[in-house]
């Protein structure tokens, strides 16, 4: 329940240069017109802002995405930077407290109370802290005006009720040291060596919010309790409550929980920290045994602070920055298509990476010995676009990109879920990040794309490029026979690039449309409205090839369609031999791009246009799954059908993909729990002629394309054996068209196929796997319950719901009575497909000294349910949070597409979803009593990792 350091230094790069500076909801014309250095960006005006006279924050805004729920936010501006010696790790120890007894509710009843309404802890209800803050989570039901109460007494309770008795803060004591410990491994030991010289001279780099072991052991109480008491106050807070409820009922309800909160009579000052500036490059190079990658990062932090975006100018200038960052990453894209890819993938954007430092990033993954080839190619990149720029042509790519973007959050402004809109308004009050709305946005965008030059993003990387405070860090695995990389070479590869001769980017020109000439259209031969007028109703088109396509027209979406395809084969129908030649090759087929446009082509030929289709060859069926918007959903068919007919081959582009798969698997295995996974699974499959494993380098040198290729083919030859779903605002005339001209064109005959049913079974059964892993001291514990029956939907109800009980009751014993673990869980199933089956599984990480102890309780949960069934209360908890759950999905095109789909796939009653309610609530502690007794008495694996011996 923290916010890792690497969620702002690592996975802000893999999100941010995909991230438009996009915002939502205001009516607002922007005209075309010269924008002021001075002019405000406007705020959100369905956003009710104010401060209460104690200096506490807050942001209202009415949303009925979804119904009868309003989502609460509690941000602090308080995290670890602000720790003293004495506290490191008690700014997220005390966000744990917070659940552990406060004014209103003793410990265990908060999470208790939630249950019973049907929020879930960790899936709904949560927190998290990082160096600067510390958020709190509450989605509320708005419907009932007494649990709406209860929600802002917990979030009042969170400002500043926290109990903080020695025994409650003993007893977390074991559960935060658990979380620590799911922290360890080769990233952490790797990234503490390092730390420092991203954050040069600072404090970040000693106060990681997950704090020391040590420190968690043997604080006294009374640092937590001042910890609370400089922080925790209503001057450093914001109250964020956005839902299905009017904003003069939210704003009473703040200002009646928030307004007797008061500020210490001498508050310490929040300082702001930063990070010093540096002279030359530091270089940073680690490996570690249990490395599963190779990456290159190139920090060229920024002289100064961040800046803020506070005036429309400012906003152009992200703008600006956006198409500088999606071209630079369309010509990295480009290497990680070639032949032989310098790195799997690769990018570079300006942005934040600790603290109030900025800095422009190059980031790169690679095979064990390619990190020099990586670090030159992004070296070089960088260096071409600061001699040559970018070419117009590019410009205006990334331009149609960007307003693609923007337009399809504009067009579905009034369809945004509650809990999006929220992080918006969090991340002003935090960073002062502006919140205009994406009506706003989008005018601001359309008129202002036109007048940015090629010359002014051009110039950005001039400012973005310096060899003085610049840091280069390499990490990777440490293993016999591979030598590492020196300082040195860094060094003189740095000044090599310098100094080398560069050539200038080609833009080479490909056609501008992806199927330039239309096939000969099929027909229509039925079309059936299928349950009329209720909410599963489907229509349902027969082609003239045999295939069916079954659609839903809804509304939850204004911009979005979602598409699935499938066939039944699969895999399944391969011979042995072949299934093993080709099955590490599948995956490379649509490499090749399809109708002689290879995957950069693609990029281009699709520039402004959001369609995407991806094939598939599984087990036991073969499809396709895409998404797309009502204005490009003929360019989704288009894709449908090339892949279908020209899907292209391309030994070229096939080993550009065995060489990425090579170096993003060649050290998967260091990782202990990846090594577990597998080796459990060979374990299981133990004599299975059909298993194919982990595809190390061997079987990646042995994959047969040409015998993949051949199989693709053979496995999309006959579309008539398709059904083809369709979910989203459709229009019916459109995709009757598109099905005639796209689907009903393709070779298709009535025949139909159906998977081959394995004939071997996994162990299952009592049975014990011991596997030792790794150098630290963690152990992760999983307990299966497994075995061949007869499917029944009301079984399986009742299976699905004994997991979620037992997950209650495993937190209750194991984290809360325990304290040694930081999470676990239980997830029980019955499947028809491909034969009938159950599964269920416990699982937790922990101590390895506990995991024997730990996994006779978790058992011991489980009997006193095979026992005795479950208490009344457990079965009512999990019924609110599935009808909550069911009610949400109910609005969502991803949930209907699913249900459709699958209803045809396994081949069961689609009216189910009508019933759902009327079948959660018939539940009874009786049909888990009976499913825990049917299924869970035969004996269980036991499969435990364990550290290695040292």
């Amino acid at each position: 329940m923290y916010q890792k350091p690497s969620t702002k230094l690592m996975l802000s790069m893999v999100v941010a240069f995909v991230m438009s500076t996009i915002s939502f909801a205001q009516e607002t014309t922007v005209e075309k017109k010269e924008i002021s250095a001075a002019e405000e960006i406007p705020m959100n005006p369905d956003v009710k802002t104010g401060v209460l006279s104690n200096g506490l924050t807050y942001y209202i805004q009415n949303n009925g995405k979804p119904e009868d729920k309003v989502e609460l936010r509690l941000a602090i501006k308080a995290g670890s930077i602000l720790e003293t010696d004495d506290q490191k790790g008690l700014a997220h120890f005390m966000e744990h407290m917070n659940f552990n007894g406060t004014t209103n509710f003793k410990k265990n009843e908060l999470v208790d109370y939630l249950q019973s309404i049907g929020v879930e802890f960790g899936a709904d209800l949560n927190a998290y802290t990082g160096f600067d803050q510390t958020v709190y989570i509450l989605p509320i039901p708005s419907d009932d005006p007494e649990k709406l109460d209860k929600g802002f007494q917990i979030l009042q309770d969170w400002a500043g009720g926290a109990l903080l008795t020695e025994k409650d803060i003993d007893e977390e004591r074991g559960v935060v040291i658990e979380e620590y410990r799911t922290r360890l491994g080769a990233s952490t030991r790797m990234q503490s060596k390092y730390l420092d010289k991203i954050a040069y001279n600072s404090k970040y780099a000693d106060r990681l919010p997950i704090g020391t072991k040590e420190n968690l052991e043997t604080f006294s109480y009374e640092s937590l309790r001042n910890f609370q008491s400089d922080w925790y106050r209503p001057n450093l807070m914001a109250v964020i409550a956005v839902g299905d409820l009017d904003v003069e009922t939210l704003e009473k309800k703040i200002k009646e929980n928030f307004s007797g909160l008061k500020n210490p009579e001498n508050p310490k000052p929040r300082e702001e920290f930063g990070s010093d500036n540096h002279e030359g490059t530091f270089v940073a190079i680690e490996w570690d045994e249990e490395a599963t990658g190779s990456q290159v990062q190139i920090y060229y932090k920024d002289k100064g602070a961040s800046k803020k975006t506070r005036t429309v100018k400012d906003y152009r200038d992200n703008m600006v920055e956006s198409l500088f960052t999606g071209m630079i990453n369309n010509r990295l894209r480009e290497y990680s298509n070639k032949p032989n890819p310098p790195f799997i993938f690769g990018f570079s954007y300006h942005g934040g990476i600790i603290g109030n430092k900025d800095a422009y990033q190059s980031v790169a993954q690679t095979n064990e010995t390619g990190q020099l080839e990586a670090l030159k190619t992004l070296l070089e990149e960088n260096e071409r676009v600061k001699r040559f720029g970018f070419n117009a042509s590019e410009l205006e790519r990334a331009k149609k990109d960007y307003l693609a973007r923007l337009e399809r959050a504009y067009k579905d402004r009034d369809k945004q879920e509650s809990g999006r809109l929220v992080n918006s308004y969090i991340q002003n009050f935090l960073q002062e990040s502006p919140m205009p709305s994406v009506e706003w946005s989008y005018k601001f965008a359309e008129a202002q794309l036109p007048t940015i030059k090629i010359e002014e993003v051009n110039g950005l990387i001039k400012n973005f490029l310096h060899d003085d405070n610049r840091l280069v860090v390499l990490t990777g695995p440490k293993k016999e026979g591979l030598t590492k990389v020196t300082e040195k070479e860094v060094i003189d590869l740095l000044d090599s690039v310098k100094n080398s001769d560069i050539e200038g980017y080609e833009d080479e020109a490909v056609r501008s449309e992806l199927m330039p000439n239309k096939p000969t259209k099929g027909s229509i031969t039925n079309t059936e409205v299928n349950n009329q007028g209720q909410i599963n109703e489907t229509t349902t088109l027969t082609l003239s090839n045999g295939a069916k396509v079954i659609y839903k027209k809804t509304d939850f979406k204004n911009d979005e369609i979602l598409f699935e395809a499938f066939s039944y084969g699969g895999t399944s129908l391969y011979a042995d031999d072949v299934l093993k030649e080709t099955a590490s090759a599948n995956g490379g087929l649509f490499e090749a791009g399809i109708d002689g446009l290879k995957k950069n082509d693609m990029t281009k030929v699709m520039s402004g246009k959001i369609a995407n289709v991806r094939p598939y060859i599984g087990s036991l069926d073969e499809g396709m799954r895409g998404a797309t918007t009502p204005k490009d959903m003929e360019t989704m068919f288009q894709m449908i059908h090339l892949y279908f007919t020209k899907l292209d081959k391309d030994p070229e582009a096939f080993q550009s993909y065995i060489s990425k798969q090579k170096a993003f698997l060649g050290n998967i295995l260091s990782n202990p729990n990846i090594s577990f996974s597998i080796a459990l699974g060979e374990f299981l499959n133990e004599g299975n002629p059909r298993y194919t494993g982990f595809p190390d380098g061997e079987a990646l040198d042995k994959a047969n394309y040409d015998l993949a290729y051949e199989k693709f083919q053979e496995r999309f030859a006959n579309a008539g054996d398709f059904n083809f779903y369709f979910v989203g605002n459709v229009d019916a005339s459109q995709i009757a068209e598109l099905a005639e001209t796209y689907i009903a064109s393709l070779p298709g005959t009535a025949a139909k196929e159906a998977y081959k049913v394995p004939s071997f079974r996994p162990k299952y059964g009592a049975q014990e796997f011991i596997y030792n892993k790794g150098s630290e001291p963690k152990s992760q514990v999983n307990l299966i319950f497994r075995g061949e029956t007869e499917y029944d939907v009301n079984e399986a109800r009742a299976m699905n719901a004994l997991g979620e009980i037992l997950s209650i009751k495993l937190i209750e014993k194991l984290r809360e009575d325990e304290g040694g673990v930081y999470g676990a869980g239980a997830r029980g199933s019955i499947r028809k497909i491909p034969y009938g089956t159950f599964n269920f599984s416990i699982s937790f990480p922990c101590a390895p000294e506990n995991a024997e102890k730990l996994a006779a309780a978790a058992i011991a949960e489980l009997q006193k349910i095979i026992d005795n069934g479950p208490e009344a209360k457990d079965l009512d908890k999990v019924k609110k949070a599935l009808l909550l759950t069911r009610k949400e999905q109910l609005e969502q095109n991803r949930f209907w597409l699913s249900t459709i789909k699958n209803a045809d796939y396994n081949q069961s009653d689609i009216d189910n979803v009508i019933n759902y309610e009327a079948n959660i609530n018939a539940l009874t502690t009786e049909d888990i009593h009976n499913v825990a007794k049917k299924y869970l008495q035969d004996g269980y694996l036991k499969a435990i990792l364990l550290p290695e011996e040292k």
